[in-house]
């Protein structure tokens, strides 16, 4: 037992100091990379840079900066890292075999990051999916749809497909269609729809709105009305158009016609 005690102590005076000293030093770095990583977040906002950005780099400094850390206290308590980074390695094989899909996943990660086709508050299209991006992980983007869903979306699939992103220019055009009937004064019609859309508060005065004659449909003459707009007030414009040029037809007794099919019956 004396031997025992011997040895504990002579232990706890070499190695066991050494573990409390790894163990301080974990507890000490740790959040300071976390503060660290958090500030990188928030200089890039207060300097207007892509949000991306500065939660790539936050993300990238956390994680690595663990990993040193890691590795520095391994060597420093004598545990051979070059046996750690051999099976660490040996893991890795193993584990992307099993995780190819993942792989490809990061690998679309990193060109989305490189390329950056969208970015965060970007509103696109992609995969079948539309909303406001929130978040862009290595491995997959996050998406708030217009009805508050969260979809995630693999980035591997992501990179290698088509992406409509409205967010990239200042504005956008409206395109609306409205019918009338064949034997309603169509000038009147477009002109009435012109006037109502150069009248709206948010529809650019250039280019200015377009309106004519786009198809002879079976029941009904087609005018196609186009009007710019700033991105943002793009359903604005839409709706309100929409609902107002029912009401001014309504008023100016404009028909707009239902599908019809008329049938002549000969009697020879």
């Amino acid at each position: 037992m004396p031997k025992f005690v011997e040895d504990l102590l002579g232990w706890l005076t070499t190695g066991g100091v050494k573990i409390a000293i790894a163990f301080l030093i974990l507890l000490i770095s740790f959040p300071i990379i976390n503060r660290f990583s958090k500030s990188i977040i928030k200089r890039c906002e207060k300097k207007n840079y892509d949000k991306t950005i500065g939660k790539t780099l936050s993300y990238l400094i956390k994680i690595g900066g663990k990993v040193i850390v890691l590795c520095c206290l391994l060597g420093y308590l004598g545990i051979d890292t070059a046996g750690i980074s051999a099976l660490i390695a040996t893991l890795g094989v193993g584990i992307g075999l099993a995780v190819q899909g993942s792989l490809a996943n990061f690998a679309g990660g990193v060109l989305i990051i490189l390329t950056r086709p969208f970015k965060i508050d970007d509103f696109i299209e992609a995969q079948g999916v539309s909303g406001i991006v929130e978040d862009i992980h290595i491995i997959y983007t996050t998406l708030r749809t217009p009805d508050n869903k969260v979809v995630s979306l693999p980035n591997g699939s992501l990179a290698n497909g088509t992406i409509i992103n409205y967010s990239t220019k200042e504005t956008r055009r409206v395109d609306l269609v409205f019918s009338i009937a064949y034997e309603t004064d169509y000038t009147k019609a477009r002109n009435l729809v012109l006037e109502l859309a150069k009248k709206h508060g948010k529809v650019l005065s250039d280019p200015e709105p377009f309106c004519r004659i786009s198809e002879h449909a079976d029941s009904a003459i087609k005018l196609t009305l186009r009007v710019w707009c700033d991105a943002a007030d793009y359903w604005d414009v839409y709706f309100d158009l929409l609902e107002q040029v029912k009401e001014s037809f309504d008023k100016e007794n404009i028909v707009i016609p239902f599908n019809q099919l008329d049938v002549h019956i000969n009697n020879k």
